[in-house]
């Protein structure tokens, strides 16, 4: 369930960052970047 949670808001967060001027590859950079500090963060919990 922290997996899903975790692709979930790493993806919602990168179409709200990296979605506008970014273009793709920033998208997919943006989604690795919180993919890993959601990692980190429910660790934490």
């Amino acid at each position: 369930m922290k997996k899903l949670l975790q692709i979930f808001g790493a993806a919602w967060g990168a179409k709200k960052i990296g979605g506008g001027s970014c273009g793709c590859i920033g998208t997919i950079v943006v989604f690795v970047i919180l993919y890993w500090l959601l990692g980190n963060v429910f660790e934490m919990f």
